[in-house]
């Protein structure tokens, strides 16, 4: 990582800085902590797909823009920053939330989340490397990118020359970090949201023969039907057609 305006705005970001000086700074440390969490698009790089992301965590989850970058290899990414470090599960539990509450059409073997899940991962959790970097075998660049140029990288996610670290630094230097109540709070809501595998199990129940079961998320046995059911409705997470029947079921309560 090239020393300088780039270095600064980097680590104010996503480095965790070292408890002793000299403070290098790490993206993820030996007690498993993180400021840094990265979602990546591979296969192709689709900006189609990942700009759903990136608008959804600002629109739906009031959270800070992430920085886009291309990967230097195959891949889109988006970069989140958290102001204070967080362990690094609690990361990789709000990278699968929004994989499963936006991209739970993309293929799962196009997606990348750094840091992984330490299921993912033999010796525990691994993280993206730095941006910008050269990649070792193609001489090719991961660089930070603007969002109106991000489209432009679906063919060919890298740069062929080194990007310019004043650029590189102005483009990150405009980004925030969620504070920690923001994370914690986007963390809870992805968490409880009805993931796909839940999604499939309630499209099966409600099958002719079946039982119709309740979303996870709401089954707490605190609501009245009522609001049960306008929960359903205006869940954006819940599938189309449970929201539709749940809004003919409210036809009889419209005032």
């Amino acid at each position: 990582m090239p020393m300088g305006r780039l270095n600064t705005e980097f680590s104010r970001l996503y480095l965790v800085p070292d408890p002793v000086p000299p403070e290098q700074g790490h993206l993820l440390t030996t007690d498993d902590t993180v400021r840094a969490m990265v979602l990546e698009i591979a296969r192709p790089a689709d900006w189609t797909e990942l700009s759903a992301v990136w608008s959804g965590v600002q629109h739906d989850l009031a959270l800070p823009a992430a920085a886009i970058a291309v990967s230097g290899t195959d891949g889109l990414q988006l970069w989140f920053s958290v102001a204070e470090p967080v362990k690094a599960q609690d990361a990789a539990d709000f990278l699968s939330g929004l994989q499963h509450k936006y991209l739970s059409t993309t293929a799962a073997k196009r997606i990348h989340r750094y840091p992984s899940g330490a299921q993912d991962a033999a010796v525990g959790h691994r993280h993206a490397r730095e941006v910008p970097a050269v990649h070792e075998d193609t001489g090719n660049w991961s660089a930070f990118v603007s969002p109106d140029l991000a489209s432009v990288f679906g063919e060919e996610p890298w740069l062929d020359l080194p990007p310019n670290p004043d650029q590189q630094a102005d483009i990150l230097s405009r980004l925030k970090s969620m504070k920690t109540p923001q994370f914690r709070d986007a963390l809870g809501l992805l968490r409880a949201a009805p993931d796909a595998a839940t999604q499939a199990a309630e499209s099966r129940a409600e099958q002719p023969g079946n039982r119709a079961a309740a979303p996870q998320g709401y089954n707490t046995g605190k609501m009245s039907p009522k609001e049960f059911l306008m929960q359903v409705m205006n869940d954006p997470a819940v599938g189309l057609k449970d929201r539709m029947k749940a809004a003919k079921a409210l036809l009889p309560y419209a005032d």
